[in-house]
């Protein structure tokens, strides 16, 4: 298109039709590797070069400092009077703007935003009844409560925080972080957008100045934001988002995918311009993934074209156990690098970050380089390190550094004073701090430390029972299992997920699996330990850029790989067996998150078994794998199971039969739909027994 200006004429024309669009409101549909970049930045250029809009007056909002910088030098990169458009992320827009609209905000104009560790602490205030890991669930619901835009008297708080205290406790909280003068996160969105509804002259001159607002990732957006949306946009102004609303994957955090999907609803005379031309992979890729995602109701549809011809097929290895998927992974970031001497062109994407372990154990094994992207590696997470610091003091009582981590943790009331008189008196001994904690209790000031430090030398003392017991072909997982449990480590990280939305407690649980091939005696316990050392020392050697990345799906929204190996595709782990609804719509828009970050090859692994708690369950291929049609893949490692049955009845589900007692489902299988499902329960004596549970009373799901 000769006609056109130069910076316009390499788009295609769907990208060409947003960028020029005008008129009414925009919603761009980016599909995976559409150039969504291209597109924003390059319509801001447009509307400052060619149709005349002030750059001051564009606001463009996206979720990441990055993502806003990269627009800013992308787009004044082709005129660079765009570097004065107000390009900012949705925080740090609302931070701006309630520094110059404190009085009405009822701030101090010198506000301090509260982190999360703030705001538990000033709750705590508020509440001294309650402990601190209780005002942290609090505080977690109070901010999720915001990005929902729900203030403390919002007749809505009850149906969605049914806590019949939640409402004190939130109001109670919002007085006094307004007694202070300052905000925490979620009133960075929530105020501004209060403000502007209440104070017209603000209104006003907020309308007066943003004509264009354009929003980025904008499936990523919570309640709170789509109403400072609406605030701000004023009669007349234009309003174009982009976003993709089959990559909508943050429903954890507050994301809430009806705002792309009702834009068109409520911002009227919008126009829908769908990217579909896909610039990173091949068409057999993008196959796969749409096939997944097409099952979901809630999308506005569209279908992704590969600019890239030819591409094989993607690749599904039917694998027995975990060993045999990491080694699967290995193979295959070998091959590449083989070829290209880049190991860094291969991905592996789980589900958990627990899941790193074996991967991390197998790599280290072979040589194979790697990263751990977004999280730290396995055995250096908190909630690893003091399992093991446990583990460290029961096989050797004078390990001063463990004994330090771990006598107060989870708190005991053992403080700083208490352990330096342990610490002296073992000194003055044999160095034995266990045997100098059992003595020091009269030396102590207060009953609290007394006592707390009885308990903890009562807990060390029997698991060194459990140790030292002679247990023929016991494995040491079940002594594992016991630490992280009757330490309390368990309890305290998992009420640290529901605070943080972490998955420390998946963590430990992976812990008592890496156990599993270890005896229970002493000498197991200094060879697993010796062996995780060994890891560590390995792990710590220069990381070089160019390694395999591990990473979650969830942290590879906007990240892209020649190879991607998906790994964990089972029902009940991808997705979870409670998975329903629009928890099963954002687990299959995961998979085509993760599906559509390969450029050239896909493989996907799903495991017969895994080990859940240091034992050994069954497991089905996923869901996801049979709603792909069996033509655009490859199978290898044998046939593909039937799905799943439906009902209650999965794998790891705790059973009670009235004869044998306790037990696991370990396996179940397809029957006729006169005779439902056929279940196999391994018991707590090793017995293995096959039920049909519709035929038999004795078999209750505990589940």
């Amino acid at each position: 298109m000769p006609d056109l200006p130069e910076y316009l004429r390499d788009l295609n024309p769907e990208q060409l039709a947003a960028v020029r669009h005008e008129g009414g409101n925009l919603l761009i549909l980016a599909g995976a590797g559409s150039g969504k970049t291209r597109v924003i930045t390059t319509k801001i250029a447009w509307l400052v070069r060619e149709r005349g809009v002030a750059p001051e007056s564009v606001l463009a909002v996206t979720f990441t400092n990055k993502a806003a910088r990269e627009m800013r030098d992308r787009a004044a990169a082709i005129d660079p009077a765009c570097s004065r458009a107000f390009l900012r992320t949705f925080h740090s827009f609302g931070a701006w703007f309630l520094r110059r609209n404190a009085a009405a905000a009822g701030l101090d104009p010198n506000f301090t935003i509260y982190d999360d560790d703030d705001s538990v602490t000033l709750l705590h205030g508020t509440a001294p009844e309650l402990t601190r890991v209780e005002c942290g669930r609090v505080a977690s619901r109070i901010a999720r409560a915001k990005d929902y835009g729900l203030a403390p008297d919002a007749p809505d708080l009850d149906a969605r925080f049914p806590d019949r205290n939640f409402r004190r406790l939130y109001a109670d909280y919002e007085r006094r972080l307004r007694e202070t003068g300052n905000v925490d996160f979620g009133d960075l969105i929530l105020l501004p957008s209060r403000v502007l509804r209440a104070e017209e002259a603000i209104r006003t001159r907020f309308h007066q100045r943003f004509r264009v607002i354009l929003v980025d990732e904008y499936q990523d957006s919570n309640v709170a934001q789509f109403e400072l949306l609406k605030a701000l946009a004023g009669e007349g102004a234009y309003v174009c988002v982009v976003g993709d609303d089959d990559q909508s994957i943050y429903r954890f955090r507050g994301a809430e995918v009806r705002n792309i999907l009702e834009f068109p609803e409520v911002f009227p005379d919008t126009q829908i311009v769908r990217l579909e031309r896909n610039y990173r992979s091949f068409q057999s890729i993008l196959d796969v993934a749409g096939a997944v995602v097409a099952r979901n109701e809630g999308r506005l549809g569209k279908t992704l074209k590969a600019v890239k011809a030819g591409g094989p097929p993607a690749r599904l290895a039917l694998l027995s156990d975990e060993a045999e998927e990491a080694a699967y992974a290995a193979r295959i970031a070998e091959a590449r690098a083989s070829r290209t001497g880049r190991w860094s062109d291969t991905a592996v994407l789980y589900r958990t970050n627990a899941q790193s372990l074996a991967f991390e154990h197998h790599f280290n094994k072979r040589g194979i380089p790697y990263r751990i992207v977004g999280s730290v590696r396995f055995y250096e997470r908190e909630e690893v390190k003091d399992a093991l610091a446990y583990l460290a003091v029961l096989s050797n009582p004078r390990d001063e550094v463990n004994f330090r981590r771990v006598v107060n943790k989870p708190t005991r009331g053992v403080g700083d004073t208490s352990l330096e008189i342990v610490l002296e008196a073992a000194y003055a001994a044999d160095g034995n701090l266990l045997s100098a904690a059992r003595g020091a209790g009269p030396l102590l000031k207060t009953a609290k430390s007394r006592s707390g430090l009885s308990s903890f030398v009562s807990l060390v003392e029997g698991l060194r029972k459990l140790l030292e017991t002679p247990a023929a072909a016991k494995s040491l997982s079940g002594l594992v299992e016991r630490v992280v449990k009757d330490s309390g480590l368990a309890e305290y990280h998992r009420d640290q997920d529901e605070i943080a939305g972490t998955q420390r407690a998946a963590n430990l649980d992976e812990l008592v699996n890496a156990a599993a091939d270890f005896e229970l005696s002493p000498a197991g316990l200094a060879e697993f330990l010796e062996t995780i050392e060994l890891d560590r020392r390995l792990s710590d050697q220069e990381e070089s850029l160019e390694a395999v990345t591990l990473i979650t799906m969830h942290n590879t929204k906007g990240l892209e790989f020649p190879v991607v190996v998906v790994t964990g595709l089972e029902q009940g782990l991808f997705p979870r067996d409670d998975d329903e609804g629009e928890d099963l719509e954002e687990q299959r828009r995961l998979f085509y998150v993760a599906a559509t970050r390969a450029k050239e090859e896909l493989h996907l692994c799903s495991c017969r078994s895994r080990l859940l708690r240091g034992r050994r369950a069954d497991f089905l291929p996923s869901r996801f794998i049979h709603e792909i049609p069996p033509g655009l893949y490859e199978t290898l490692g044998g046939r593909l199971p039937a799905p799943a049955p439906e009902g209650p009845w999965k794998p790891g589900l705790a059973v009670y039969h009235d004869d044998n007692g306790p037990g696991q489902v370990i396996q179940v299988k397809p029957g006729t739909p006169e005779s439902g499902p056929l279940v196999f329960v391994r018991f707590e004596t090793g017995r293995v027994l096959q039920f049909f549970p519709k035929f038999t009373r004795k078999l209750e799901a505990l589940g």
